[in-house]
């Protein structure tokens, strides 16, 4: 999937928070995505990326 830099997803479990929704930051190898909820931001890889979100959103 392509992401874009300010593009909001949504994951298939949410965050410990409770949050499912969060904001793309960065596009490269490796996404870096930010919770809407907490803020909290997280670097993962595209492809483990691709797993966890939903395809619908």
């Amino acid at each position: 999937m392509k992401y874009k830099i300010d593009e909001i997803i949504k994951t298939k479990k949410p965050h410990i928070c409770g949050n499912d929704e969060w904001k793309v930051i960065r596009v490269g190898a490796d996404i870096k995505i930010k919770c809407l909820k907490c803020s909290r931001e997280v670097m993962i890889p595209k492809y483990e990326l691709d797993k966890k979100i939903r395809q619908d959103s």
